[in-house]
Formats: structure tokens, sequence, C-alpha cells
């Protein structure tokens, strides 16, 4: 398998974990120390940057389950998927993701969009 594959499934889990130490854990093997993360929320660098915001959107969201929705599509050392947010069977959110690695497969940036992508090109 792919290792960037593995570090996007950690990453993942980090907004699935209530664990402190499971989530550094998982931090640590997947997310570069200066990962950069940005959404319509959020933009951030680093580890333990990432690892408060995680902390603090679940806070905001508890019990909410964070998966990903589509295969990951793959190009140089980026990564595109599509994820969700569901809480109690209930879709809250749906989103896409732009994912850089490095050539070991860590995390350098996450670059999120909220929402799915509507409408043609004619309505640009």
């Amino acid at each position: 398998m792919n290792p960037a594959f593995d570090n996007l499934d950690r990453m993942l889990a980090i907004w699935n974990s209530d664990d402190a130490e499971e989530k550094r854990r998982l931090a640590d093997l997947a997310l570069e120390h200066n990962v950069h993360f940005a959404d319509p929320n959020h933009n951030i660098v680093g580890r333990d940057a990432f690892l408060a915001m995680a902390e603090h959107v679940q806070k905001r969201i508890p019990g909410a389950i964070y998966s990903r929705a589509s295969r990951i599509d793959v190009q140089n050392n980026f990564c595109r998927y599509h994820w969700a947010i569901d809480l109690n069977g209930q879709r809250l959110m749906d989103g896409f993701d732009m994912t850089e690695v490095n050539d070991s497969g860590r995390i350098v940036k996450v670059i999120g969009f909220f929402g799915k992508l509507e409408g043609d090109a004619s309505s640009m």
C-alpha cells in the first residue's frame, strides 16, 4: 500500500479518537512537524496546532464520525479525496481535501473545502 494512504487514514483517525495519547501518536506518524492545514475555518501550521484544532472541533460536535467518502486519487505527491462528517446517522457535511505529501508519504499540507462543488463550467 502507498504510505501516503496509511498516513491519510491516520490523520482521519485523529478526528475520530478521544484518546489524547493516541491522537499524538497518530499525528507524529502521519504529519510533518510543520504541517500546514487550511480550510474555511482554520489556517494553522504545526502538529500541536493541528491537534488543538481537532480537539476544538470535536468539542463543538461531540460524537461526530469523520470518514473518507471516496477513493484517494494521487498524482506526483498530491492526493485528493472526498470526506464526510456524520452524527447519529445523519450527514452533517461533505467536503473535499487536496493533500500534499512528501516522498516518504508524510502529510505536508492539507487544503480542505466544505460542501460539494455544484454546477458546471458554464456557470462560471
